[in-house]
């Protein structure tokens, strides 16, 4: 019933409208016809300009992340490990890795170099976080995997390690062209890793505005290294940043916002994060970086 209702409705409705424009005449009728789709026009504009505002533009790319934003000069390839440890193991893992780390990093037979192994202090507890350099990029990973494979005393730390571990992971990385070498340093430094999982197709952008902030984190020797991800979580950045301690981490941060200019690589930045993350950790003895 209500159906039959609104049909007669807008019957009458139409009819009276046909009425109207018969009265008017032709040329009235037809200025009328004229205006209306000259509005229904302007409303589309309006529409399809409202519905730019929130569809991004990308340009074009013709060349891949790494070639972009990695360094030409170099051929390194990094390696980022979390180790998850048993608490009541730490200790003993931490001595562990005393014993053969170092050793693999002095060896001129494997084309790696231990760049810091730290345990995080705050952040994820009970977590060991290694970081190395592989000079030659995935031939000297390959390499190096090969022939570790193959020395008895690897395989037996390895089994050891495994014993103690809740968990792992491992990324592979290079690093930003614009950013520090993370060469070794003396201490005591407490190093913050921050951590950023950017929106897909958003690295072009992301380097583009850090190639002009990193000079804003330079005055203190902070810098470490920036690195985004290869293999591993996708669009991932890296900062590391090195501090005397938790009271200098925040006097350095604070004095970037009197810069001109950090505000707004802030401003720019942080809609391209989708989360972020930071660690505070502690060199151990045998880390390059302390």
């Amino acid at each position: 019933m209500a159906t039959r209702v609104l049909w007669s409705a807008g019957s009458v409705l139409n009819q009276g409208a046909a009425r109207r424009l018969v009265v008017c005449g032709p040329a009235v009728a037809s200025a009328r016809l004229a205006r209306g789709l000259s509005a229904s026009s302007n409303r589309g504009g309006e529409e399809s300009w409202f519905k730019s505002l929130f569809v991004r533009k990308v340009d074009p790319r013709k060349d891949a992340h790494s070639n972009l934003l990695a360094k030409k000069e170099t051929s390194n390839l990094y390696k980022l490990q979390f180790h998850n440890v048993k608490p009541e193991c730490l200790d003993a893992y931490n001595k562990l890795c005393e014993g053969i780390l170092p050793a693999i990093h002095a060896d001129k037979d494997y084309p790696c170099e231990l760049v810091g192994t730290w345990n995080t202090w705050y952040g994820d507890q009970d977590q060991a976080v290694h970081l190395w350099k592989y000079v030659g990029g995935y031939p000297a990973l390959t390499e190096v995997m090969n022939k570790l494979r193959k020395k008895q005393e690897f395989t037996e730390f390895r089994k050891e390690r495994g014993k103690m571990l809740l968990s792992r992971k491992n990324q592979l990385l290079l690093e930003f062209s614009f950013w520090n070498e993370p060469n070794s340093r003396r201490g005591p430094n407490i190093y913050e890793l921050r951590t950023y999982q950017l929106r897909p197709g958003t690295m072009i952008e992301w380097g583009n505005y850090w190639a002009r902030a990193i000079r804003y984190r330079q005055e203190n020797s902070e810098a470490v290294g920036g690195f985004f991800s290869q293999i591993g979580d996708l669009y991932m950045v890296h900062h590391l940043w090195a501090y005397k301690d938790l009271q200098s981490r925040e006097d350095t941060r604070n004095a970037a916002w009197q810069k001109d200019g950090w505000d707004e690589c802030v401003y720019y930045t942080v809609p391209l994060i989708q989360h972020m993350e930071s660690r505070i950790m502690i060199p151990l003895k045998i880390s390059p970086l302390q």
